[in-house]
């Protein structure tokens, strides 16, 4: 008699992650954290920016502004997921814009 069949395991993809320059002149405030939260909102990835001792969940749009990172400095995002990848170069490609500010 043959083995039963056993669920396929859903294996985690690395974590990806970037230093990513805040090129705007007034960092996360309420239009650039409103960026990029819709921005990773529809990807399959589990997004957070961090600054200094602080972290942020990337789909809050409060939490990334609670943050306080000003224009100049550098956060570091890290994203898991299928579609981890695609989330930092998102948040890199906004940033390199300057938030469209």
């Amino acid at each position: 008699m043959a083995a039963p069949s056993r669920p396929a395991l859903h294996l985690v993809p690395d974590t990806v992650s970037a230093e990513v320059l805040l090129t705007n002149e007034v960092g996360l405030h309420a239009r650039p954290a409103a960026l990029l939260a819709r921005s990773v909102a529809e990807l399959d990835a589990d997004v957070v920016v961090r600054y200094g001792d602080e972290e942020a969940n990337a789909a809050s749009v409060l939490a990334l502004m609670g943050l306080s990172a000003p224009g100049g400095k550098s956060i570091t995002v890290v994203a898991t997921g299928k579609d981890a990848r695609e989330a930092v170069r998102r948040v890199e490609e906004l940033a390199d814009r300057g938030f469209d500010d």
